[in-house]
This record gives structure tokens, sequence and C-alpha cells, in this order.
């Protein structure tokens, strides 16, 4: 990733993106994968339907599949009794499918040792989409920490999907969390994570993975960009399941 520099970004991940050549459903880019984990957002953050949310709709429309990742997404509020307008920003994952509609999610958990909360607004409501007759449940990084907010209650989804800028110092927790999640969810994970030093000078190692149900390595990179087209298989997900029914004894609970 370019620091901050959104159309460099953009114009990166085109050329990456020209080595696809499998018939391919969706197309998963990394946090704030036009900017890097930036707080910048007053001078970053784009309305919705802005430059990145275009170029995402081009993409999906050219490669025929979904795209999502986030970015940074500013929305102007006017009180109604003092006229005051105030901007608030968040950081939205974008579900754009090849015909321009889209669907957003807004990080839950915001990363307060970032100081993250200082300049976003944490969302309060989980997504889940459907691609292809997969339930799809799509993330964002720090949310990762938090099995309660990832529980696949009832089996809402068959795939959890994280997109992330994980710094390496912490990878570890990265690895371990990533197959936990995968196997009390009897579910696919899917972890992108970013590559490289940010503007922080902060190095993260992607390890960006495919786990199944099982706990099993579909996919695993680290330290080094890639582009990788892989299946999963959804009969694998039935197959736990039946198995081993244990999502049917999990704890009843209302998250407040």
């Amino acid at each position: 990733m370019f620091w901050e520099n959104i159309d460099r970004n953009l114009k990166n991940i085109n050329l990456k993106l020209s080595a696809i050549r499998e018939k391919t459903n969706l197309i998963i880019l990394p946090e704030m994968f036009n900017t890097g984990f930036t707080m910048a957002a007053p001078t970053l953050a784009e309305p919705m339907g802005g430059k990145t949310m275009k170029w995402m709709h081009k993409t999906a429309n050219q490669f025929n599949c979904v795209v999502t990742g986030s970015i940074i997404i500013k929305e102007t509020e006017t009180t109604e009794k003092t006229n005051i307008t105030t901007e608030k920003y968040f950081n939205r994952l974008i579900w754009m499918r090849p015909d321009g509609t889209y669907e957003c999610y807004d990080k839950r958990h915001l990363f307060a040792l970032g100081k993250e909360h200082q300049t976003f607004t944490a969302g309060n409501k989980k997504l889940i989409v459907e691609l292809n007759g997969w339930k799809i449940c799509p993330v964002i990084c720090y949310d990762l920490r938090f099995p309660v907010w990832l529980r696949n209650v009832d089996g809402e989804y068959d795939l959890l999907l994280i997109v992330a800028n994980w710094p390496e110092r912490r990878a570890l927790h990265w690895r371990s969390l990533i197959p936990a999640r995968a196997i009390e969810n009897q579910a696919y994970v899917i972890g992108v994570n970013r590559v490289g030093h940010d503007g922080n000078e902060i190095y993260h190692s992607g390890d960006s993975t495919c786990i199944d149900p099982n706990g099993n390595v579909v996919y695993y990179k680290r330290d080094e960009e890639d582009l990788y087209t892989f299946p999963i298989i959804a009969d694998e997900v039935k197959k736990v399941r039946r198995a081993l029914p244990f999502l049917k004894d999990a704890d009843e609970f209302k998250i407040l």
C-alpha cells in the first residue's frame, strides 16, 4: 500500500488484478485498501458513491464478481434545532456487486490503542450477505478479537471474512484467533491483511489465510504481496456440522 495515496493505490490494485485469469466470484481487499490504516479521515474520507466506490463498481463489473474491502467514508449531519453541520467518519466495508448495488458494514470495534475511536464512529449492526448460496459475514480487523460479536448464531453464516491492517508484532494473535473462530463457528474464515511498512513505520507481515471449518489451512502467505485465487467447498461446512452438531448447544445471549 502507498501511504495516504488513493490514486496510486487504486492504480496499483488494478495492475495486480490484471493477472486474474480464473473465473472469480469474490475479490477481497484489505482494510482501508486505498489509504492504509490512517486517522487522517478529514483529508482522505470520501462520501458514499465517491471515487473509490466508483472504482469498486467498475472493477466488479469488469470481473463480473463482488469486490469488497474497507475505506474511509464521510457522512454529514445537520442538527435541525441549531442548524449546525457536523461530519462523522466511518471505517466502512463496502460489498460491491457488478450491477452497482452494494451493502455496507461499519467496523464495530474501534482500535483504541491506535486512537481509532477518537476519529471514527463505531457501527452497531452485523452484516450477512449471500453469494452463490454462501452466507457470508464480513468484518474488519480488530473485530476478530471479540468472539461474542462474531458468534455464528443459528448458523447464520458459512464464511467469516476479515479484512485487516494487522501489525506483525501481534501476528501470533492473528494466526491463533482465525483458526479458533473457524472451529468454534464451524465456518470457513478468510483473513486478508496488508503487507509492508505503513506511514508510521509499523510493519505488517500479511499472514493472509483461509482456514476451513475443521481448522485446516487452505491458504497462507507471509511477508509477500500475493494475488491468489482458491476455491472453498460448501459441502465441507455441511459435513462438519452434521458430524459435530454443537452449534445447537451454544449458550443463548443478546448483544446490547
